[in-house]
Parts: structure tokens; sequence; C-alpha cells
């Protein structure tokens, strides 16, 4: 069988997780996070196991040092995060999720999971398909999975 008229692997993968990302992204925006963007639900990702210098989340996602401030910048404005004392000591800062920052969060999980249901609804059970993708993943990172980069 000829398949040169299926579309690639990496562009299926890419217009599925396009698509993904733009509903989800609208569906944040109508329950009131018109103010983020996608780099920061990443950033979000990165401060949850109990924060992150901006270093640290500069290397999480693949940005500059002066990138991961402006991030920072931005979420500190808004509430979603505070600068602390590092528990080390010195001039670093521990960027830390506020209660808005964790609320966001949880309003998140609850989107992606009701999106997660809706795809399921249209394709059927996704547990072979996570599987496989993280077989694939697991295989393509030789066990280390590079910086994420956001979509801007």
């Amino acid at each position: 069988m000829d398949d040169s008229r299926e579309p690639e692997l990496l562009f299926q993968l890419g217009m599925a997780f396009q698509m993904l990302l733009t509903e989800f992204t609208a569906r944040m925006s109508e329950a009131g996070y018109d103010d983020l963007r996608p780099v920061h639900g990443y950033a979000f990702q990165a401060l949850k196991e109990g924060g992150a210098t901006s270093t640290e989340l500069s290397q999480h996602l693949g940005v500059t040092k002066q990138a991961a401030g402006q991030i920072v910048d931005h979420l500190t404005g808004r509430g979603y995060v505070e600068r602390l004392p590092h528990p080390d000591g010195g001039r670093r800062k521990l960027v830390v999720l506020t209660d808005k920052g964790w609320r966001h969060m949880a309003d998140a999980g609850r989107i992606l999971r009701s999106l997660e249901a809706e795809v399921a609804s249209g394709y059927g059970d996704l547990s072979g398909l996570k599987s496989n993708l993280s077989s694939l993943l697991g295989a393509l990172g030789d066990g280390e999975l590079p910086p994420f980069r956001p979509v801007w």
C-alpha cells in the first residue's frame, strides 16, 4: 500500500497539539485567564514542585535568563507567583506559586481533563494512545526529555 498521501507523524502530532492547545487556551480565557499565554502554563508546571529560581526556570523552559525573568515579572505583576528569599540564602530568589497561581493550576487541570474526556468521547479510550506516546517519548529521549519550548 502506498502511504505517501498520509501525513507524516510529525505533522499529525504537531497539528493535534496545536488544535488541542488552541481550544484549551480559549477555554482558559473564558474562565477568566485571558492574561496568560501557554508559556505561563509551562512555567507553572516548573514551579509546582516547590518553586524554582529564574535560572532554573530558564533551563526548564529552554529560554534565556532574561526571558525567564520577563515571564516571572509578568506573573508576579498579576499575582500568580511571588519571589521569596531562597532557603539556601544569598541573593537568589525562589519563585513560587501564590494562592491565585494554585487556583489557576486547579482550573487548568479541570479544563484539561474535560477537554481530554471530550476527545475520548469522539476518539475512544485514550489510554492506548497515551501509552504509545509515552513509549515513543522514551525511545526518542533516551530517558531524558529536552526542555519543552513554549508556544508564544
